[in-house]
């Protein structure tokens, strides 16, 4: 239909506001999950909480400063919010065309991790020094460079409708990119990131529609490796240590028990409700080690109780469960493996971390996903919320 004189109709209407836009129902932020969205932003503000409770009286650590920690947490967490818009503007097809790029940025940094730029910080050679009191720890950006080189590999050839599932061949080329970085992890050694690279790729696996035959041989292969490496002496002492207080945690209480031990204090000491904030004898005793990044539940198990530390798995399992329905309607292969890694990858590292402050699982130096202290971890996970926004972001509207 045309205006008098020829001129279009759509020239004389009205612009949309800004308000209208953001409104409009195939806008990005109508389109976003915003309840995996709160949910992660109210993890990393808890944490906030509980970092600043474990460090404000600890002056070797925050230079006299009560605040430092608070702050370097926050901040961490408005750089990670950041990343992830930017993920989220690129999107995830966009970045399927740069996982090259990616995937060979990753091995030089963790290579360079083995070189004399390499810093060790509680028993594992896996921190690169950037200066100004700001590290970097790689492999936690390698667990997302392997979720994308495998979804991109796996996908490839389903989402082109060549094939309904991955080939043996597809498979075996996606697993040896993935054991590439994973071999150059043990190395420095840092066993809890090759425990979760290992479960991501199980997941990602699983999701593909790979065949069974690989999964269980994947499973096969790790039991053998884990019983090769341990044969050949390959672990540190301070690994083997923190398995054998996992066996038996009264082996040593005041030696490689003594986290656990302590830790578990910590959380029985809290009740139903807690001590309160900043309230807790244990963490302003400053028994419990590295409080502020693994044992950073302690606090919540301590100051907060049981409603506490329950609200943080309410969360967890919030940001899962939507993580699971952004995978399930999804219409590409692509979209659902990063998602179905993403899911493996935060599901088994919390349950790790929150299992070895209850001792039903051993010390792996893994950091609790938004809660704990670290920029490394804090930038990743916000990068693999960013992956899973896109993922919601770009699919078809329906009807």
């Amino acid at each position: 239909m045309t205006a008098p004189h020829g001129f279009s109709v759509s020239r004389y209407a009205p612009e949309r506001g800004t308000l209208a836009k953001l409104a409009a129902r195939d806008s990005v932020v109508r389109r976003l999950d915003w309840p995996i969205l709160l949910s992660a932003l109210a993890l990393s503000f808890i944490g906030a909480l509980l970092v600043w409770s474990a460090t404000r009286g600890r002056t070797e650590l925050n230079n006299g400063d009560p605040y430092y920690f608070l702050f370097r947490h926050l901040l961490n967490t408005g750089i990670g919010v950041a990343l992830m818009i930017g993920t989220i503007w690129l999107g995830h097809r966009t970045l399927r065309g740069a996982v090259p790029v990616l995937y060979g940025l990753s091995i030089v940094l963790i290579l360079t991790v083995l070189t004399p730029l390499g810093a060790t910080i509680n028993g594992a050679h896996a921190w690169i020094v950037v200066g100004g009191g700001f590290s970097l720890q790689p492999s936690e950006f390698v667990k997302i460079t392997i979720i994308l080189v495998m979804a991109m590999l796996l996908a490839a050839k389903v989402d082109a409708g060549d094939q309904l599932h991955p080939d043996h061949r597809t498979v075996a080329k996606a697993l040896t990119l993935a054991a590439l970085p994973m071999g150059i992890v043990m190395l420095m050694p840092d066993l809890g990131s090759v425990m979760v690279m290992a479960v991501i790729v199980l997941g990602v696996l699983l999701a593909s529609g790979a065949s069974n035959r690989w999964v269980l041989g994947l499973i096969g292969a790790g039991i053998g490796g884990a019983v090769l490496v341990t044969a050949l002496g390959m672990l540190d002492e301070y690994q083997i240590n923190r398995f054998a207080a996992f066996a038996n945690p009264d082996l040593d209480p005041a030696g490689v028990g003594y986290n656990t031990n302590q830790a578990r204090i910590a959380i029985g000491s809290g009740g139903l409700l807690g001590a309160g904030l900043f309230k807790g004898s244990q963490t302003t005793g400053q028994f419990v080690p590295e409080q502020q990044t693994d044992f950073v539940f302690t606090v919540a198990g301590e100051e907060l109780g049981f409603v506490g530390a329950g609200l943080i798995l309410l969360l967890l399992g919030v940001v899962l469960w939507r993580a699971c329905r952004i995978a399930r309607e999804t219409t590409e292969l692509y979209g659902t493996v990063v998602a179905a890694g993403i899911i493996a990858w935060f599901a088994f590292q919390s349950f790790e971390n929150i299992g070895m402050t209850l001792g039903i699982m051993p010390v792996a130096g893994l950091p609790l996903p938004f809660v704990s202290y670290g920029g490394s971890s804090m930038f990743a996970v916000w990068v693999a919320i960013g992956l899973l926004q896109s993922i919601r972001v770009q699919r078809p509207m329906t009807a």
